[in-house]
This record gives C-alpha cells, sequence and structure tokens, in this order.
C-alpha cells in the first residue's frame, strides 16, 4: 500500500467513528491533532476510535481532536477533507428524524459555543494566528543552527552566506505572515492585513520620527503587525458598512491600508516596540535573578497550562523573543514537562508489571514522548491513573529548575523556534556561551526531568488501592483477574494462540 493510500485509509477509519460527514462542522490540524467540529457530539465512537492503531488518544475541548502524532496528521488531513467533501456534494435526501436531531444538536452546539469565555476563545484566536508559522520557523532555526555550527568549524565558507539568508529571509518578514493570518482569523481580507504589517519591516520607517524618536525597520515586530492587522480588519469593516457598493473596490482597501498604516506608524509602532522591549528585559531578568525558581514554577505547571489551553498565551512571547535575541529562552524550561511525563511512564512500567494493557501502551508512546510529543502518555497513561499526571509535573518543575539555575550563573539557553520538544528541540538549541554548553545543559535539564519524574512516581505516585486496582493481568480472563484482585490462585484455562502482531492497546 503507497504511503497516500495508508493516508486515506486512515482518514477511511476515522470518518464514521466520528459521526460521518453529515456530523462535521469543520476540520483543521495542529501540530499533533486532528481538530473536529462535531454537529452531535453524542454520534461519536470513542473506544472504536481509540483502537484504530493510527489513534495515540483523543481530547475534547472547543473541538474534538484526535491525536495522531507529528506527520501522520498533516498527511491525513487532507484525506479526511476530501473526503468529507465527496460526500457533503453527494445530493441531498429528503429529511429525516435524524437530519432534524442533527439540527437541534448543533443549535445546541451553537449555544454552546457562545458561553465560552471570552479569555479562552481570544487565546484560542492568537493560536490560529502563529500556529500555521510553526513549520517555517522549525525549518528555518534548523538551517540556522546548521549554518552556526558549518561557521564555527570553518567548513564550506562559500556556502554559509547562503544558508543565511534561507534561515533568515522569513523572520525578516514574519510581520507580514503575521498581518496575513491575523486579518483572516478576525473576518477581514488577508492581503490587506499582510499589507498593513508589512510597512514595520520596510526600511523606509527608518525616515520617519514618532515621539520624538527615529523609528527603525521591524520596531514593534510581531506584536505590533498583530495590533496593526486587527485595527485593518475594523476598519475594512466599517468601510464595507458605510461606502456605496459601486466604491467599495476602489475605497475600502485604499482607507484601509490608508488608515490603519498611519496609525501603525505614528503609534502602534511604537508602543508594540515598547511592549516587546519589556518582554524581552523581564525574561532576561527573570532568568538571572530567580533562574531556578522560575524554571521550577514553569517546568512543574506548563502540563496543566496545556491542558486548560492557556499556554497558547506564551507563543505571541516566543515569536517575540526569537524575533528579538535570535531565541526563545522560554522553551527549553517548558519542554521539561515533556521528560517529567516520560520518567512518570517508566516508573508506572516497573510498578504495574502484571497490566498488559498499560505496559504496551508506554512501550508504543515512549518513543513519541523522547521526541516531544507528550499526548499519548497524558491521555494513555499519567491523566487516567490521576497521581501520576501530579508526579509527572513534580518532574517537569525539577528539570525546569535545572535549566533555571544555569540562567542564573550566566548561560542561557534558548530554542531558534517553537513546536518541537525533548530530544526533537537539539537540532534548534542556541545560546549566548557556545553550542557545546548549550547542549549540555539541557541534556542535563532532560535527564533530571526523566529521573525527579521516575522517582517522585515510583514512590509517591501510587496507594495501596491504586495498585490494587490496576496492576491486575489485564490479558487474562475474568476468572483470572477476580482471582488476582482476591489474593487466590486462579483456575487453569487453556493456553491462547500466539497473536503473531499485538495490537498496543489504547486507554
Amino acid at each position: 500500500m503507497s504511503t497516500d493510500d495508508k493516508n486515506r485509509a486512515v482518514a477511511a477509519a476515522i470518518l464514521p467513528l466520528v459521526g460521518g460527514a453529515g456530523n462535521i462542522t469543520s476540520v483543521a490540524h495542529c501540530m499533533t491533532r486532528l481538530r473536529l467540529g462535531l454537529r452531535d457530539r453524542s454520534l461519536v465512537r470513542d473506544e472504536e476510535l481509540k483502537a484504530l492503531p493510527a489513534v495515540m488518544g483523543v481530547v475534547e475541548d472547543d473541538t474534538y481532536q484526535i491525536v495522531l502524532g507529528p506527520g501522520t496528521v498533516a498527511r491525513v488531513t487532507p484525506e479526511f477533507e476530501a473526503l468529507v467533501a465527496e460526500a457533503q456534494a453527494a445530493p441531498p435526501a429528503t429529511p429525516s428524524a435524524d437530519d432534524l436531531a442533527a439540527q437541534g444538536a448543533a443549535i445546541r452546539a451553537a449555544r454552546k459555543a457562545r458561553n465560552q469565555t471570552p479569555f479562552k476563545l481570544f487565546l484560542r484566536r492568537i493560536a490560529n494566528i502563529f500556529v500555521p508559522l510553526i513549520p517555517a520557523l522549525i525549518g528555518c532555526g534548523i538551517i540556522a543552527g546548521l549554518n552556526g555550527l558549518l561557521i564555527n568549524l570553518g567548513w564550506l565558507p562559500d556556502v554559509t552566506p547562503a544558508l543565511a539568508a534561507i534561515a533568515s529571509g522569513f523572520m525578516a518578514l514574519i510581520a507580514v505572515f503575521v498581518g496575513f493570518n491575523t486579518a483572516k482569523e478576525f473576518g477581514g481580507t488577508p492581503i490587506l492585513g499582510g499589507a498593513v504589517a508589512a510597512i514595520i519591516v520596510f526600511p523606509g520607517v527608518a525616515k520617519v520620527d514618532a515621539f520624538g524618536q527615529t523609528l527603525s525597520p521591524g520596531q514593534g515586530g510581531v506584536l505590533g503587525a498583530l495590533g496593526a492587522a486587527v485595527l485593518a480588519v475594523y476598519v475594512e469593516k466599517w468601510c464595507r458598512r458605510w461606502v456605496p457598493e459601486s466604491l467599495d473596490v476602489l475605497v475600502t482597501p485604499t482607507l484601509t491600508v490608508l488608515v490603519s498604516g498611519l496609525v501603525t506608524i505614528f503609534g502602534l509602532m511604537f508602543v508594540a516596540g515598547e511592549v516587546s522591549n519589556a518582554i524581552g528585559e523581564f525574561a532576561d531578568w527573570l532568568l538571572v535573578h530567580a533562574g531556578a525558581g522560575a524554571g521550577f514554577v514553569l517546568g512543574g505547571l506548563f502540563l496543566p497550562l496545556v491542558m486548560l489551553g492557556l499556554h497558547q498565551a506564551l507563543i505571541p512571547i516566543h515569536t517575540t523573543l526569537i524575533e528579538q535575541q535570535g531565541y526563545t529562552v522560554l522553551l527549553p524550561i517548558l519542554a521539561m514537562a515533556g521528560a517529567g511525563q516520560v520518567g512518570a511512564a517508566m516508573a508506572v512500567y516497573l510498578k504495574l508489571p502484571r497490566n498488559g494493557s498499560i505496559r504496551r501502551t508506554i512501550k508504543s508512546a515512549l518513543p513519541a514522548g523522547f521526541l516531544g510529543v507528550g499526548e499519548p502518555l497524558i491521555y494513555g497513561v499519567s491523566l487516567p491513573l490521576g497521581r501520576p499526571f501530579v508526579t509527572a509535573c513534580v518532574g517537569g518543575a525539577f528539570g525546569g529548575g535545572f535549566v533555571g539555575l544555569f540562567s542564573m550563573l550566566g548561560t542561557k539557553v534558548g530554542s531558534t523556534a517553537i513546536g518541537p520538544s525533548g530530544w526533537a528541540l537539539f537540532p534548534l538549541l542556541d545560546g549566548d556561551k557556545g553550542l557545546g554548553r548549550t547542549i549540555a545543559i539541557y541534556a542535563g535539564g532532560l535527564l533530571t526531568g526523566y529521573l525527579a519524574g521516575f522517582v517522585a512516581t515510583y514512590f509517591w505516585g501510587f496507594g495501596a488501592r491504586l495498585l490494587e486496582e490496576f496492576d491486575v493481568d489485564t490479558d487474562a480472563g475474568p476468572e483470572t483477574v477476580v482471582a488476582a484482585s482476591a489474593g487466590t490462585t486462579p483456575p487453569p484455562s487453556p493456553a491462547p494462540e500466539p497473536d503473531p502482531e499485538p495490537k498496543p492497546a489504547k486507554l
């Protein structure tokens, strides 16, 4: 089976288990998850969905999220969208009672959506602006790291200038992409948002004085671009309401760019520049003066922030730091949360020697966990068990404290892009004291997170009741499980035939 056929097969297997094409209102994906809008949540067959080999777990938030893993989700999503479009394009049948029930469910879902907190909806919008930029950040970040390595080694001097241009081109124009995505997200014309945001990086602004100082190209960065594009959307919507339709094609884009552009040059660039500088200075001050404590808190709280969706507020901060300093010093600390999760999973594996189901899940999910994809371990192991999720956070706290401590001692550890963590972050590492020391500190943080998560989970992650409930032979029949729980000898049973291809169990 070709790769395309395999991805289409995965999409075809998922579609009926989420209620079919008629139950789908939206399709999108992030780094690891297929995100679906559903008309009727009750039509989803969760257990069958989790049992699919390609599915690592499911998450429910404002959308129904199916964890497929990095790479896979980007290939399966277009196939899934094509299947949905084909089914929805079919001639409509006579409305049935089920159709009416689906409409009622859609109304209830819309009412529920209106009750979402404004703050969380705002954070999701911010994430929708920046998440599409992550692949370019990763690609350019790795190229920048490779270029730095070649320069340090003195290799290929004729090639390094070209690599520098390739790595830096996107970052030089990132404000334009932010403006484009912002206008799209807030309901405006994307190209107008990009046009207004382009003013920020235009070299000619160096000839403009505002607030008693000469502007600098790029001043305000992504925050200025975001604000400029939002303003452009509101100006455009005002024009659409009041400009006669016969003049709209000329007047609306002109006024949108002119008004928003003047406000950007004589207001937003200065204000956003001050805010961006304050973010960078505060991050530096925090890690220099309270690095160990700040790292401990950030590493320990990151997983709960992810669970609540509040981690999205950090995306513009990461991007601002990368734009200012060339790397974000926060991401390596936050990545320690995944290390704590890996250490906790290893302890669970040893504490439940008879539970074949959980142990198979851990074995299948650990490689992804080492590479920084934590959803399979979170939703398949630690979170369902309860206390191991808390002890995993303890592991992340100690790992974050380790990296933060070295910031206090004068060595910054940063990442040139956002998105990856775990071992996948090594190619993106950068710092102020050389690549070797940066890699060593980050690796030390990972080992600290693994060890602390393991120790905390092994000694404090299980009570007697939890062990009694979960340390049973899940591969045996009911009589064996009952007998094991009661502490008696189970009756003999015929040996099962060997399964040539055992399938990882999903919790």
